[in-house]
């Protein structure tokens, strides 16, 4: 991966998509290992403009599926971008947003009629930006407006599609030093991990789902991991077509936790861990759980099985994207459908 010239312009090859057509859920997850490896040769194919100026901030916009990665990346940068990251995921970008600006522009389809919104907002007020996208009107405009242009492949759930567009975010980040250079290293090495232990994360996942069935999950994390929380809450609902609900320590330390006096067993806990938490988060988590199991005895942890952060966060999405179809099944449910969804953005359509 390289820096290019200020307007320039490239192209990446998809990868067919006939091979895509006719998978169900459970086949696109299994996919994930062979997908952040395919998103990693998509990067490196690519050549970033050269920024006129420093950036000041940076700020990625996206929804659902394709917004995700933005909150999980910025969480990856926390402790390593000189500048702060903000992830927005409605119509409008924040008020400082101008010249000094990285703005990422992230939509699977292309016609997120929210993020080709901020997409116009970025280009008036000067921004420098870069698009991830499969085709649509946000690759349209990039086209006309000399933007970067990262495309992945389509015709998938965009949900499915996180390899894709959380591994330009890492390269994106990386190129500009918001991240630490050897990042697309680590992916590759977890992708490689995540393919070899394939068979145990879907056993472990199973298991899990068997826990989870008939009951609510309550998700939680330590604040790093606040996006790969979402993330499984996000499967779970669509996949799964569940309700449930996240929350991160400390924060619920302060609010949530008094809320389970009105806990019971209906509610099942799904903590996730990091193997190198900090160790005061560790104390209130041993504090957590002696007060949640008084209410509910559903109090399970999955713990990441990776040497990296960027591990850590490709282990447990890979865990959970599983766990997800694995409840769908139980539930008896098309974890691809998403009819709900289409029903509302063609409602928007008519006006």
């Amino acid at each position: 991966m390289g820096l290019k010239k200020p307007g320039a312009e490239f192209f990446v090859p998809l990868t067919s998509l006939n091979m895509f057509v006719s998978m169900t859920m459970q086949n696109l997850v299994e996919r994930f290992p062979d997908q952040l490896e395919e998103a990693i040769s998509i990067f490196r194919a690519t050549r970033l403009r050269e920024p006129s100026q420093p950036f000041t901030n940076v700020v990625i916009a996206g929804l659902g599926g394709s917004g995700i990665g933005g909150t999980i990346v910025s969480d990856l940068a926390f402790n390593s971008s000189p500048v702060p990251v903000t992830v927005t995921k409605g119509y409008f970008i924040p008020a400082f947003t101008g010249a000094q600006s990285l703005v990422i522009i992230s939509s699977y389809s292309g016609n997120t009629e929210e993020t080709i919104a901020c997409f116009e907002q970025a280009r008036s007020k000067g921004a420098h930006i870069v698009c991830i996208t499969s085709g649509g009107k946000v690759a349209d405009m990039a086209r006309e407006g000399g933007e970067d242009l990262l495309l992945v492949p389509g015709g998938m759930p965009p949900r499915s599609c996180l390899g894709y567009s959380l591994i330009q975010l890492v390269g994106v980040f990386a190129a500009y030093g918001l991240l630490h250079p050897s990042a697309l290293n680590d992916v590759t090495d977890a992708a490689s991990a995540l393919r070899s232990t394939q068979h145990d994360i879907s056993a472990a996942a199973a298991t899990l789902a068997q826990n989870l069935h008939n009951r609510v999950p309550v998700i939680y994390s330590t604040t790093h991991l606040e996006g790969v929380s979402i993330r499984l809450r996000q499967q779970i609902n669509e996949n799964a077509k569940m309700l449930c609900w996240h929350h991160v320590i400390p924060e619920m330390n302060h609010n949530e936790l008094v809320g389970w006096a009105g806990g019971d067993s209906q509610f099942a806990v799904v903590l996730l861990r990091d193997p190198d938490e900090y160790e005061r988060n560790n104390f209130r988590i041993d504090i957590n759980k002696n007060i949640i199991i008084q209410k509910t005895d559903n109090f399970f942890e999955v713990t990441a099985q990776s040497p990296t952060a960027i591990g850590k966060a490709l282990w447990l999405i890979h865990f959970g994207d599983w766990l997800s179809v694995k409840l769908a099944d139980l539930r008896g449910v098309d974890a691809i459908e998403v009819n709900v969804i289409n029903y509302l953005k063609n409602e928007l359509s008519k006006k």
